[in-house]
């Protein structure tokens, strides 16, 4: 939020209102402008320092190793666009800067989970992704420091990587600002809807904003977000703990490292990124950091599966929240259909947000802007499972 910017936001109605305005609502303001230049588009996000949004507190990582169509081909088509965002997302010349690495994901499984890695290395396949399939004595070929005990198989896919998340959101914030989107720091307190549609925003100043769309894209805070229109949303806020480690013992060059217990990692500078997310961690907004997770958690399962990080120290530990949608950990993308046609959900990443955003912000602005999906269907992450409580889970992925 630039000084002075509040203060000139007079205006009373607009196209479409954005509730959030991280990397997944900057997003959809941006594409909103590329399909509909002129658009009238309105970003309320409540912290312009971005302070507890998820995005600065995320891995960076960007991966194609999914097992439902459809979060296949959103990362087919965000991969790519985070890779170039540095050119398209510039502005008067000034290139972004998202720092893209292909450094490759590798997950990697035990016995009882090879069928299921098969399965999904197959179905990315079908959709164009280059997926490696490693046996152990690959694995072994590949990352001589790695302890093969218990470990079956893996698979590489060496055209994904990580980046900087606050760069990826500053660059399309800055995009979309610079194509036209209002960002007003403020909060929203109230929707105001009838029976057929939502037509109002009320923000905490006191300010009302008349609007024909609202995009729910609040991540963490998404559920009472969706309880001003009287739509239950089961996402919850899940802490997690995100890590900086070194070694001082050498190792090789080593992927984005995943396996099915939740640990995952990557390089980073002269260390690692990474930590073990703890699935029963109690729900709610909590920032606390837990500085002996790293020790009593962590560490020990690095140092199992790769012994030269027996020696590591932990450099820094920071929190952040997953929107976890507990009915099934996939993304809730689309409308209230049926109810309020005009307000929009693109929430519930459970850990896939960022990775996600370009494509599910584009899918948001085509639904709105084309009233359709024109170039991935994402029908199955619709509302309408919610409704039915009818999961569609990720097989074998997390």
């Amino acid at each position: 939020m630039m000084v002075g910017e509040t203060a000139r936001f007079t205006r009373t109605g607009c196209d479409v209102a954005i509730v959030g305005g991280a990397v997944v609502g900057s997003s959809v303001a941006y594409f909103l402008k590329s399909l509909a230049p002129a658009a009238d588009v309105v970003v309320i996000e409540p912290d312009g320092t971005y302070e507890f949004a998820s995005t600065l507190r995320a891995s960076g990582g960007a991966r194609r190793q999914f097992s439902c169509p459809e979060n296949i081909e959103m990362s087919n088509f965000s991969i790519p666009f985070i890779a170039g965002a540095d050119e398209a997302l510039a502005v008067d010349g000034e290139p972004a800067h998202v720092e893209w690495r292909q450094g490759g994901y590798l997950f990697i499984v035990g016995h009882a989970d090879v069928g299921v890695l098969r399965s999904n290395c197959d179905e990315q396949r079908a959709h164009g992704v280059d997926a490696v399939w490693l046996d152990v004595d690959a694995l072994r070929a590949r990352f001589a420091s790695m302890n093969l005990d218990g470990i079956a198989a893996g698979v590489l896919t060496p055209d994904d990587g990580w980046c900087d998340p606050n760069g990826l959101l500053q660059a399309l914030r800055r995009k979309a600002r610079a194509s036209g989107c209002d960002y007003v720091e403020d909060r929203v307190v109230a929707i105001d809807h009838d029976a057929s549609a939502a037509r109002a925003v009320r923000l905490a100043s006191g300010r009302v904003l008349r609007t024909d769309h609202v995009v729910n894209a609040a991540g963490a805070w998404a559920k009472e977000i969706a309880a001003m229109v009287g739509m239950p949303l089961p996402i919850e806020p899940l802490r997690r703990f995100e890590h900086y480690f070194e070694t001082p013992n050498a190792i090789e060059p080593l992927p984005y490292v995943k396996d099915t217990a939740r640990l995952a990692f990557r390089p980073e500078g002269r260390g690692y990124s990474g930590g073990l997310v703890n699935s029963d961690e109690p729900r709610g907004y909590d920032f606390d950091v837990d500085h002996d997770y790293f020790e009593r958690v962590v560490w020990p399962a690095l140092a199992q599966r790769f012994p030269a990080f027996e020696a590591c120290r932990c450099k820094r530990t920071w929190s952040g929240l997953y929107e976890q949608n507990e009915l099934d950990g996939n993304p809730v993308i689309g409308s209230f259909e049926g109810r309020l046609d005009n307000f929009h959900v693109v929430a519930g990443f459970s850990g896939h947000g960022m990775m996600h955003a370009p494509a599910a912000g584009r899918a948001i602005a085509e639904r709105i802007v084309r009233g359709r999906y024109e170039t991935i269907d994402l029908a199955r992450l619709g509302y309408r499972r919610i409704a039915l409580h009818a999961p569609y889970r990720e097989r074998g992925i997390l």
